[in-house]
């Protein structure tokens, strides 16, 4: 059997998988047409019925109809098109994929569906218009951290910030910042690591796209987590990953609430009874401006019961906004 042979059955699933789908088939004159164009192969139309006999005792899903001439179509496809459309959908909203990267994910994603209904996702797709970021280098700073969680090693890095002409500048005058990465976490549209920091001896965050180049994985072990760190339960009440201390609080909360404290804390947030309108909720949560305005979101309807020190915080926030009305 000669090269092209051996070739053959292979071209004619590539061909099979990129114009074919449930709803579009290819007739035997039009394989034998597409090899001789592409491929420059000369092939018998009883050829083409034994090749793809050989794909389909291979395990491959190729549908044959039978007709006056025989047609083919690919069916068993990884992704079903909603599967794909929301794919692409989170690809073209995240922050964290510049507009170049995610223009070339999207065009692969969409091969996935066979051209046929690659020109129905395209026609699909709405991007909001929300601000991307302008770090190219997000994948590999991604991929670099995920290394440095699985060696259990610290990482040094440093991070960029804007100034007031919207130009990116070193954060800190280039700043280099030792950190034990836990976990990275993808809230808000951003990516986040979660770990120990070496300057504030406390577990904390830093936004991905924020990091200037590529972090340096270090010889240096990792700081282990706390016993009984959870990094879920740190997610959920750290509101929008911001970087504040951490207080257990008591909420009095409307009975109406209920879901968006689910929402914040999860199901397994635990609640007391206050009375017949109202009911408690006990829990750590970073104390900040973030939280704050959580708080403010409901106009009354959760309040802060304790302790006095973050009501007074809380107070001070308020009075301060409206002496600027």
């Amino acid at each position: 059997m000669d090269m092209y042979a051996k070739l053959r059955p292979l071209y004619l699933m590539q061909i099979l998988k990129e114009r074919t789908d449930e709803d579009n088939y290819l007739t035997t004159t039009q394989l034998c047409d597409i090899l001789k164009r592409n491929y420059g192969l000369d092939t018998h139309r009883t050829t083409i019925k034994s090749d793809i006999e050989v794909l389909q005792r291979a395990g491959f899903s190729v549908d044959e109809r039978r007709s006056t001439q025989n047609q083919y179509r690919y069916i068993d496809r990884e992704f079903e098109i909603a599967e794909l459309k929301i794919i692409i959908d989170a690809i073209a909203s995240s922050k964290f994929i510049t507009e170049e990267k995610s223009s070339e994910l999207i065009k692969k994603v969409t091969t996935l569906a066979g051209a046929s209904k690659a020109r129905d996702l395209k026609r699909n797709v709405v991007v909001d218009g929300r601000g991307k970021i302008e770090n190219k280098q997000i994948f590999y700073i991604i991929d670099t951290i995920n290394d440095a969680i699985n060696q259990r090693k610290k990482i040094s890095f440093r991070k960029v910030e804007y100034n007031i002409k919207k130009e990116r500048v070193l954060h800190n005058g280039g700043e280099t910042y030792m950190f034990s990465p836990y976990s990275l976490v993808w809230d808000g549209d951003y990516y986040y690591i979660v770990g120990y920091s070496d300057k504030y001896q406390t577990i904390g965050s830093h936004r991905v796209d924020r990091i200037a180049e590529l972090p340096t994985i270090l010889d240096e072990s990792a700081v282990p987590p706390p016993i009984g760190f959870d990094v879920s339960k740190y997610i959920r009440t750290t509101f929008r990953m911001y970087n504040a201390p951490r207080v257990e609080v008591e909420l009095l909360c409307d009975n109406s609430v209920m879901d968006a404290i689910i929402d914040r804390f999860g199901p397994n947030v635990q609640t007391y009874a206050g009375d017949l309108q109202n009911f408690r909720v006990m829990e750590e949560v970073a104390i900040g401006k973030v939280f704050f305005n959580w708080i403010f979101g409901f106009e009354g309807k959760v309040r802060i019961k304790g302790p006095e020190s973050v009501k007074e915080q809380y107070r001070q926030m308020v009075e301060s906004a409206v002496k600027i009305i």
